[in-house]
């Protein structure tokens, strides 16, 4: 069990530049893209693989407390298309959330097919990988889905693994797993890209101002 401080309310002081306190997710400030990105879903017939080029932009948002807790993290948005063409392949947005106290990162996910889920990992400040998991039930870090996910396509667990790359790029390599309705056997469905900076992080707002 968590032991938390008894006093709930008082904040703690903290340095305002972001950026200069993302511990693990520092490599991730920024805008990427990625031209390789695969994609393993299930059809009908079985697993489908699918390429996919991608945008992520990923800013810096000012210190968030709950009272002595203190976040530091980026907000995402997430765009994929399949090459040569316009519509949207996958869309999601959230946030990655850094805590030095505790070595916590946590990931929060909304896509707009009615699903969310809240993912979480430790890491040491100056790791260069991490993994984030979400699980079914889990009172805290958990998965949500609309009425007809749950029944078609129940999501049983999401994990993403994070590598920071000597090169300046960054991947990650996510596992959705879910009880697809008719089948014995889960289905894990997998997405993996390597992402090349396109553009440099904003400071957060308090700094900028």
């Amino acid at each position: 069990m968590t032991e938390f401080s008894k006093d709930i309310y008082t904040e703690p002081r903290f340095d305002p530049d972001t950026l200069a306190n993302l511990g693990p997710l520092r490599g991730m400030a920024g805008v990427w893209e990625g031209t390789r990105g695969l994609d393993i879903k299930p059809k009908a017939d079985g697993a489908r693989k699918q390429a996919f080029v991608e945008r992520f932009e990923l800013q810096p948002i000012d210190p968030q407390t709950n009272g002595p807790q203190l976040f530091y993290g980026l907000r995402y948005h997430q765009h994929a298309r399949k090459p040569g063409e316009a519509k949207t392949y996958h869309d999601q947005i959230g946030y990655f959330l850094w805590e030095p106290a505790t070595g916590s990162i946590i990931q929060t996910v909304a896509i707009p097919r009615g699903q969310v889920a809240m993912a979480v990992g430790q890491a040491a400040a100056d790791a260069a990988s991490f993994e984030l998991v979400a699980t079914k039930g889990h009172a805290s870090f958990g998965i949500c889905s609309n009425p007809f996910i749950a029944h078609a396509f129940d999501t049983l667990e999401y994990r993403i693994k994070v590598t920071i790359n000597d090169d300046g790029t960054w991947s990650y390599d996510e596992d959705v797993v879910m009880m697809i309705r008719g089948q014995q056997e889960p289905f894990h469905h997998k997405d993996r890209n390597t992402l090349h900076r396109v553009g440099e992080p904003l400071p957060n707002p308090a700094v900028r101002g």
